[in-house]
């Protein structure tokens, strides 16, 4: 898509820009990062087809005028007072910058300065002020007619009575106003609208005197810094279509585009940086590594997917088994693997052998959140490996015992086995001390899955549930066998032996 564009030449500009969009309205979330996730991704994929040079920009539109107060800000009630004024004149409520603008766009640098991504920040502000936008919006001020043409038919009857492209800043307040114009000279470059007095205020629409309205703003960015390629969200199909036609009225080709699905929180609701619903960066690594997060955006990009906390034990897992698989590809194979996509083609070579899943339980049924416990058990499990030989492993352990301790614990619900389920596990119990300690997760799954059925479970997906439910206090967990290969054949049968005898095992 992108090479047809350029004929596979070197672009006059001398790059392919690809293009990010922040609204710093609010702040910054996981969809935010997403986006420059897969462009970035994108971006990589086409440094694969050919040697033209690019550039990613991550444009912030910081002199939007401040419609509503966040959810998830302090100093609410300060911020009332600032309604309408750019985001770059609204005191931060933090405390922390010059101006909220200032603080959001700081927010939005620091997580993706954090995993590493090549980019260029642009403020919209900036600019605006320079004079960087005065061509484009002098091209908007000559195709005003065409432009309206575009949006008009949009818009019920009230709004296209007010509707200008031109949104003009208040010489006396610094707010932006949304306000019919009545006049516009191409010559002097300027607009002309009536004030709450009904004075006549001619303004120019150059110098940072005036800003676009957000489908005209759209088209005039892509028009001014030349945009090739931008990534939206589902709900912006209209808005991309609108800008693409305001694009070519002014004269240029608008981006080559890819549309995603949203992200939903846990009640399957749009996330939202206003209301701060759904999961924060922070959130997410404080229970998974980076690269699960940037798996969770690779994948199946065109269907809408909960953001929540319990998608992250997945996605730490799915990684780790997508790197495993890595090394045994050919070529081609390794192109569709997400592992090349997360590390731009150089995926880490560490082998991690225990699942999250598994430390998870393991950290369960030891009822230890003590890191060398753990490490205790891998490496009888896994002779050798140490936390210093095997690092992801290591951070694996931390993810695992800070989701163990804020989801997985504090919802632990043992139950005493039924009479068909105790006879099966008194089988088990036999059976597991008259194990070698050497059976692997397999044998030891297996063995687990004949007992089952000789028991006449009619569904064995129920056995395994009942086993996590009375020996862990959960309804659902890894491969059994894996568990007890890694806890320990002995140490499984003791914690059977407790179980049947009634012991409250979430008392330990």
């Amino acid at each position: 898509m992108l090479l047809k564009r350029v004929n596979g030449r070197m672009p006059e500009k001398g790059h392919v820009l690809f293009e990010t969009g922040y609204g710093p309205s609010g702040l910054p979330h996981i969809g935010t990062f997403g986006e420059v996730a897969r462009t970035s991704m994108v971006r990589r994929a086409f440094h694969e087809l050919c040697d033209i040079p690019t550039r990613l920009v991550a444009f912030s539109d910081d002199m939007d005028g401040l419609r509503k107060v966040p959810d998830n800000v302090p100093n609410k009630e300060m911020l009332t007072r600032y309604l309408e004024m750019p985001l770059t004149k609204v005191p931060d409520p933090f405390g922390t910058h010059d101006s909220f603008g200032a603080h959001n766009n700081a927010r939005l640098r620091a997580f993706l300065d954090q995993f590493g991504f090549d980019y260029e920040f642009v403020s919209s502000t900036d600019c605006y002020q320079s004079g960087q936008f005065d061509a484009a919006l002098m091209a908007v001020l000559r195709e005003y007619d065409k432009v309206m043409g575009v949006i008009l038919p949009t818009l019920g009857a009230e709004r296209q009575a007010t509707y200008s492209p031109f949104l003009p800043l208040c010489p006396d307040t610094g707010q932006v106003l949304q306000v019919p114009v009545i006049a516009r000279d191409l010559d002097a470059g300027t607009i002309t609208y009536a004030n709450d007095a009904g004075a006549k205020v001619e303004v120019e629409v150059t110098g940072g005197k005036c800003k676009l309205q957000w489908k005209a703003d759209w088209a005039m960015r892509w028009f001014a810094l030349d945009v090739d390629y931008e990534m939206s969200g589902k709900d912006l199909i209209e808005s991309v279509r609108l800008s693409s036609k305001i694009c070519r009225v002014l004269g240029a080709r608008p981006p080559e585009s890819f549309t995603y699905e949203l992200f939903l929180d846990e009640n399957g609701e749009k996330i939202s940086k206003s209301r701060g619903n759904g999961l924060s960066i922070e959130e997410w690594l404080r229970y998974a590594a980076p690269e699960s997060l940037s798996l969770y955006m690779f994948q199946q990009p065109r269907r809408a997917k909960r953001l929540y906390f319990d998608v992250i034990p997945r996605a730490a897992d799915d990684y780790l088994r997508f790197l495993d698989s890595y090394p045994e590809l050919d070529e081609v194979e390794k192109l569709a693997n997400p592992a090349w996509h997360i590390h731009a083609g150089q995926p880490p070579r560490e082998v991690v052998p225990v699942t999250f899943a598994l430390l998870m339980n393991l950290a369960g049924a030891c009822n230890s959140e003590d890191r060398e416990v753990l490490w205790g058990f891998i490496s009888r499990y896994a002779p050798g490996a140490t936390a210093a030989n095997h690092p992801m492993l290591d951070a694996l352990v931390g993810y695992a015992i800070n989701y163990y301790q804020d989801f997985v614990k504090p919802h632990k619900s043992y139950r005493p086995p039924n009479d068909q389920e105790r006879a099966a596990m008194e089988d088990l119990l036999a059976a597991l001390e008259a194990m070698d300690p050497g059976f692997s997760g397999t044998d030891i799954q297996n063995q687990v899955y004949e007992i089952g059925k000789a028991h006449k479970f009619e569904n064995l997906r129920d056995w395994f549930k009942a086993l996590y439910e009375v020996l862990f206090g959960q309804s659902q967990g890894p491969r059994f066998g894996s568990f007890a290969a890694l806890y320990g054949v002995a140490e499984t049968a003791a914690l059977v032996r407790r179980a049947l005898a009634g012991d409250d095992l979430a008392a330990d």
